[in-house]
């Protein structure tokens, strides 16, 4: 589908058309949510210097609608001003509303009051989903309609949910099309469109009349077979009317260009500028075994680092950015060609090489792209096909290289005569000066160059050797020099030619006039700047806090059972369940705690005696406990990490709905075997499964009796029923099937109803809601597994259910108002600091500031040194890292940037006549093992 020309956006097979001119875009994503609004423009300023010009960026619904009808769209959530520096900055916009995200941010941007809602299917064709959203709608559609381009802003498409083929929607066409009319009916006029994750197009987009399908990829950046995926959609895209537009890929302009031959005119590698999740803003998510916590630094070493750093990829993102504008709308307008090995003759290769792939750019001429995609040198002997020119030229290829050269290109493209039959050197930028025009060429190796001039005559040649034959004028450089050369014709025209080596080219700022003597100076004499490091000074003052106790002023309330903190209105943050158990007899003490569905982080303490740190990952999980540990008072301080930003069977945690705290705690008193003795049966059919659960008893007498699991059976697939009687303990109000060793799935039926379903990452199911004490149950056990695969043993856990209930909460500005409030009690402290395990304490500090950076504005990365800690940062009021450092088997995963470091951003230092800045550290000794162990923190100026 194309958008009418009435439109300023138009999107068509072979371009995207702004106002009528062809755009590539080469987009970053930049997201005001996780950046100090005073640092917005500084970044796309940053963005724009790097080649870049365009930006997508998410907007989390739960951002602005923290608890349900509390909107906030102000200081640092004003996207409005966000949006508004970038038209001032003259990035375009490709705007991701959501409603959800991913974007490795809580729940993907949900509000997590919608997961504790009964009867709501999330990211699909729901009406009680699609009210929801149509609130969030009713706020973000206005606002970007405000800013679309030819509105007064620069947003040229909104991208409608996010990658859907990576979930279950059961009707992606309808839900799409709710998602277009809400759109449309809020005033947005820009092409919307839909991202496929995995290249689901239909399942990403339904096809819905009116939204455009778009890729996103995330290959090996060598994949050899990469390209001729990427044009099996480039093909499929155009036959529907649109071009291809990568929405997503890796941060590497290696691939970047790889994509360019394809035809993409949408270059959107994630995540170039990184940022920071401030507050209790983290995600989890399957990036571990399978469960990973993101860190609060986010980033995925793109070139822009959280702090700002520019990296040097941000010189190979300046370089394509250069090369694209050099051939300008005549590239922008470019058909893939696929496979160019008839455009030229590849004599010799040495070294693993994709291509030549060619584009046909408009106008005439070909760019042929070459690709080494082995780990070593490339080296190639080329010559174009059927050309003039006699002798094949050589052409060197380092590792992670993707070079376009033209190929029988006129040059009317910049308004000269001639062509340029073909090149060796990439063409990256064209300047005009002094009715000059300039074509800067970049080699690793001697290049050579074939023009056809007419009657131009070369003068003023240093650095390389000229031969003419045929009317054809062949340059041939060096690499260790700079090349010049100048034709001059008659009619008046002059073209200067310069190539130099690639490094230099990567150090040419394409902003400023060129002066190929400095890029030289430069190329041989720059170094990397090294950043001073030292230890953070400061008075410290450490309060230590009763771990059993909330870190709230608010009073705690009683609930009628342990339960889920969103259904409390708990949605970030901690919470602490307190409650009773009954104290051990001598007859039957407890062995160890059923802790029932707890997530994300869980501390356990009986009475003052710490039990340890738990994290589940919404499964539910059995703790140990020693003989002399006596039950009584029980607390569990849960802390609620993030939401799970994808959605992942393996873990209940992980699933899109996810929530958090727990379900329930039991102390367990007794393990009874139940391994032997079961009836089998094999389960031929569906019917069979759905029937048998009722009629199994009537015929199990008839049946084997073996050990759960010990059927051999010819199947290499197995469904098979086992079924048992077992008598309940009197007395016991928990009971507990756990299937230790199992590598399929058990669903289990108690008396003929469904209790749950037991997995290797799940191997518990409650039943005590199916069953009550001293009663004969009747147990059947659904086993599906593959050829090879254990059924393992199961056993009956019984005790007692933990009652009287309480639950206290606090969130970021409770903690923090709490943390200060506690400072009074605090007394002087040194580093390093030794906390015994499950102890709980607040660190205080009025950090100093050297000489060189008294005055900083850039800020600092600290990074914290220690050991079997959690630690939660405050910096002047504000939450800015968590951390969790190595030590312990608690620790989860930790991925998305750096696990033990957190920026402080300049803008947020105190000025001097505010007072010295205010640094407090909530520190958690998680590890049961031994004391956890703050030893000082390093600070690197930034």
């Amino acid at each position: 589908m194309s958008l009418t020309t009435e439109q300023p956006v138009v999107l068509q097979p072979d371009a995207i058309r702004i106002d009528g001119r062809s755009e590539i875009l080469l987009c970053a994503s930049l997201f005001y949510f996780r950046i100090p609004r005073a640092l917005w423009q500084t970044r796309m300023e940053q963005l724009k210097s790097c080649g870049y010009n365009c930006i997508d960026v998410y907007f989390p619904w739960n951002y602005h609608e923290a608890s349900e009808g509390q909107w906030d769209f102000s200081g640092e959530r004003d996207a409005a001003a966000f949006l508004q520096l970038a038209q001032e900055a003259g990035l375009y916009v490709i705007a991701r509303p959501g409603p959800y995200i991913c974007s490795e941010w809580d729940g993907g941007g949900l509000p997590a009051y919608l997961f504790a809602q009964d009867d709501i299917r999330l990211r699909d064709n729901d009406p009680a989903f699609l009210r929801q959203t149509a609130r969030w709608f009713e706020r973000i559609m206005p606002l970007l309609a405000r800013f679309e381009y030819g509105q007064g802003g620069s947003v040229i498409a909104v991208q409608l949910d996010n990658e859907l083929d990576f979930y279950g929607c059961e009707d992606p066409a309808g839900y799409m099309a709710a998602l277009r009319d809400m759109a449309r009916s809020s005033g947005i006029r820009s092409p919307l469109l839909a991202c496929a994750g995995q290249g689901g197009l239909f399942e990403a987009s339904g096809y819905a009349k009116g939204v455009v399908q778009t890729c996103n990829f995330y290959p090996h950046n060598r994949d050899p077979e990469f390209e001729s995926k990427v044009l099996a959609y480039q093909t499929e895209l155009a036959a529907g009317g649109v071009p291809l537009l990568v929405t997503e890929t890796n941060r590497s302009h290696f691939l970047l260009r790889r994509l360019l031959a394809c035809g993409a005119k949408l270059l959107g590698p994630y995540l170039q500028a990184s940022g920071t999740n401030f507050g209790f803003t983290n995600a989890t998510n399957n990036w571990g075994e399978p469960l990973a916590f993101l860190t609060s630094d986010y980033d995925f070493g793109g070139m822009i680092a959280s702090d700002g750093t520019l990296r040097p990829e941000a010189l190979e993102g300046r370089l394509l950015g250069s090369l694209i504008a050099a051939y300008g709308t005549s590239l922008a307008e470019a058909v893939p060609l696929g496979d160019a090995s008839t455009s030229v003759d590849v004599r010799a290769r040495q070294g693993e090489v994709a291509g030549p792939y060619a584009l046909q750019l408009k106008g005439g001429g070909r760019l042929l792209f070459l690709t080494n995609t082995g780990v070593g040198d490339a080296e190639l002997k080329l010559a174009p096909t059927g050309g003039k020119t006699q002798n094949a030229a050589s052409l060197l290829l380092h590792p992670d290289r993707c070079i376009a050269l033209p190929c029988d290109m006129p040059l009317s493209h910049w308004g000269l005569p001639g062509r340029l039959a073909f090149a060796t050197a990439e063409l990256f930028s064209i300047r005009h000066a002094s009715g000059v025009v300039r074509m800067m060429f970049h080699t690793e190796r001697a290049s050579q160059l074939a023009f056809e001039v007419g009657e131009a005559q070369a003068r003023d040649a240093s650095g390389v050797m000229i031969s003419q034959s045929d009317g054809v004028c062949t340059l041939e450089f060096g690499k260790e020099e700079i090349g010049r050369c100048r034709f001059d014709w008659p009619s008046g025209e002059k073209l200067e030619i310069v190539t130099m080596d690639r490094e230099m080219a990567l150090r040419l700022d394409p902003s400023k006039e060129d002066d190929v003597e400095n890029i030289r100076t430069a190329a041989s004499g720059g170094g990397e700047v090294t950043q001073s490091v030292r230890q953070l000074e400061a008075k410290w003052e450490l309060s230590s806090i009763d771990p059993t106790q909330p870190l709230t002023v608010v009073q705690s309330k009683p609930i009628r059972h342990a339960d889920n903190l969103e259904k409390h209105g708990i949605y970030r943050g901690y919470g602490w369940y307190q409650a009773q158990l009954p104290d051990a007899s001598d007859s039957s003490p407890p062995l160890g705690l059923f802790l029932h569905k707890g997530s994300d982080v869980l501390s356990l303490y009986a009475g003052d005696r710490y039990l340890g740190t738990v994290v589940p990952g919404g499964a539910s999980r059995f703790v140990p406990l020693d003989d002399d540990v006596a039950l009584g008072s029980i607390t569990a301080r849960a802390e609620i990490w993030g939401h799970s930003n994808f959605d992942d069977p393996r873990l209940p945690g992980l699933r899109l709905n996810a929530m958090k705290g727990m379900r329930g705690l039991s102390a367990i008193t007794g393990i009874r075997e139940l391994t032997s003795n079961w009836r089998y049966m094999l389960a031929e059919s569906d019917e069979a499964f759905a029937t048998s659960p009722e009629v199994l008893f009537q015929t199990a007498a008839s049946k084997p009796i073996v050990a759960f699991g010990g059927w051999l059976s010819g199947h290499s697939f197995r469904r098979e029923w086992f079924a048992r009687t077992v008598v309940t303990t009197p007395d016991a109000t928990a009971r507990v099937l756990r299937f230790e060793g199992l590598e399929g799935t058990a669903e289990v039926f108690v008396n003929g109803l469904a209790a749950g379903t037991a997995q290797p990452l799940e191997p518990f199911v409650d039943i005590t809601p199916y069953s009550s004490p001293d009663e004969e149950i009747e147990l059947a056990v659904l086993l599906e597994r593959n050829l090879g695969q254990q059924g393992g043993r199961v056993q009956l856990m019984e005790g007692c259910e933990a009652t009287h209930w309480q639950l206290s909460s606090c969130d970021e500005e409770a903690l923090r108002d709490y943390a200060r409030s506690a400072r009074q009690a605090a007394a002087a402290a040194n580093l390093p600091l030794s906390l015994a395990p499950g102890a709980v304490a607040l660190l205080y500090g009025e950090p100093s500031r050297s000489g060189q950076d008294a005055d900083a504005c850039e800020g600092w990365r600290v990074t914290v040194q220690g050991h079997g800690l959690k630690t939660t940062v405050y910096w002047n009021g504000r939450l800015i890292s968590r951390l969790w450092l190595p030590g312990g088997e608690a620790r989860p995963t930790m991925t998305g940037g750096s696990p033990d470091s957190f920026y402080v951003p300049g803008t947020w230092f105190r000025k001097p006549e505010e007072g010295a800045d205010e640094l407090i550290v909530l520190l958690e000794a998680v590890d049961d093992g031994k004391p956890a162990e703050l030893l000082g923190f390093e600070v690197s100026p930034i």
